[in-house]
């Protein structure tokens, strides 16, 4: 697997089209980062950090469902791997005019498009949310 972020994104998009109210994903830093970004923002319920069936570490997604739509209406990597994609703190993308969310990496650590401009860091862009 090359891109661990799009894999994760990938699943909890096929696992809301089919309706389910977990998903599995193998563990690490970088998507617990991720997944602490999207349960602040209210898009997902929570995580759970477990081991899988295989015996590797893996992380169990609570997706959000609300009047039976997902709450996770768009879900998109911006940064892939032969295109990363570094925006300063002023050039950060607002996400359908600040209805949604970009998740930044910066050297402060994984956060929100608002949370960077107010914190003055740019970073690694590398995804956006609606």
């Amino acid at each position: 697997m090359n891109d661990p972020i799009a894999d994760m994104l990938t699943r909890i998009r096929n696992s809301q089209l089919r309706g389910k109210s977990t998903v599995m994903t193998p563990a690490s830093k970088l998507r617990a980062w991720v997944l602490d970004v999207l349960a602040d923002e209210g898009y997902i319920r929570g995580y759970e950090k477990m081991t899988g069936a295989d015996g590797h570490p893996a992380i169990e997604i609570s997706l959000k469902y609300y009047e039976g739509e997902p709450v996770i209406r768009e879900l998109k990597r911006i940064s892939k791997p032969g295109r990363r994609v570094y925006m300063g703190a002023q050039d950060l993308p607002s996400v359908r005019q600040g209805l949604g969310v970009s998740i930044v990496s910066t050297p402060q650590g994984v956060m929100s498009d608002a949370s960077a401009r107010a914190a003055n860091v740019g970073g690694e862009v590398l995804c956006t949310v609606f």
